[in-house]
């Protein structure tokens, strides 16, 4: 179980900040082989990406929900997360490749979805729950005085702006 940190926390993050979220939906639950592949790809991808430091894959939370699998990723950066997608001797191209070939044989069993955030702006509170999601990624701090608010919190990192 994972360890509850009492009180008020945030997270410390300097330089830019990307998220990235990519889901699937099992259209066809009983076409198996057509999605499990799919499911199983992720978390191979993830370990790949966190063994490297470098790769720019600040850290990440998967959930199941409703509407499918659902993976949030924290990147240092756009052009470290596409040169990830695109890099010929990572997990990611085949994965991809595998997908398109399954979607053409099975048509509509497997969907997979993705959004890109190259966040401005960004803050955090967390009370009395494990360390998750963008302080897991990056670094968990305690709250410091004037940072009460969402828009104190803002307005401390981004004084100009929020």
């Amino acid at each position: 179980m994972r360890k509850v940190m009492t009180g008020r926390r945030t997270h410390h993050h300097e330089g830019d900040l990307v998220v990235f979220m990519v889901g699937m939906t099992i259209n066809q639950p009983l076409r198996v082989r057509s999605w499990f592949p799919v499911f199983a790809a992720m978390p191979k991808m993830l370990e790949e990406l966190m063994r490297d430091p470098a790769s720019g894959l600040l850290g990440y939370r998967l959930v199941i929900g409703r509407g499918g699998p659902l993976c949030i990723q924290y990147w240092s950066s756009a052009e470290r997360l596409y040169d990830y997608a695109s890099d010929r001797e990572g997990l990611h191209r085949p994965a991809w490749a595998a997908f398109n070939r399954g979607a053409k044989k099975v048509p509509g069993a497997v969907g997979i979805w993705h959004e890109t955030y190259v966040v401005a702006q960004v803050e955090s509170v967390s009370v009395d729950t494990p360390i998750a999601g963008l302080s897991a990624a990056t670094e968990s701090v305690e709250l410091g005085r004037g940072q009460d608010s969402a828009r104190d919190r803002l307005r401390r990192r981004f004084p100009t702006q929020a």
